[in-house]
């Protein structure tokens, strides 16, 4: 899957030491990178597929 993304964001709830995830938007997927290693490249994930994941989490599905 080759695309570009745009407005790369991670969350609110993020500290300062880049320890987190960012998501970036495409016109078909969702990209995923880390932001301590960016240059590292993208993980790449059809938009429906993202937005099952965002469902799963905010009905706690992983929760312990």
């Amino acid at each position: 899957m080759t695309e570009n993304f745009v407005g790369w964001r991670k969350s609110s709830y993020s500290g300062p030491n880049n320890n987190c995830v960012e998501v970036g938007r495409g016109r078909d997927a969702v990209g995923i990178r880390d932001t301590k290693n960016r240059e590292a490249g993208h993980l790449a994930v059809p938009v429906s597929r993202f937005l099952d994941f965002i469902g799963a989490v905010k009905d706690g599905a992983f929760e312990r």
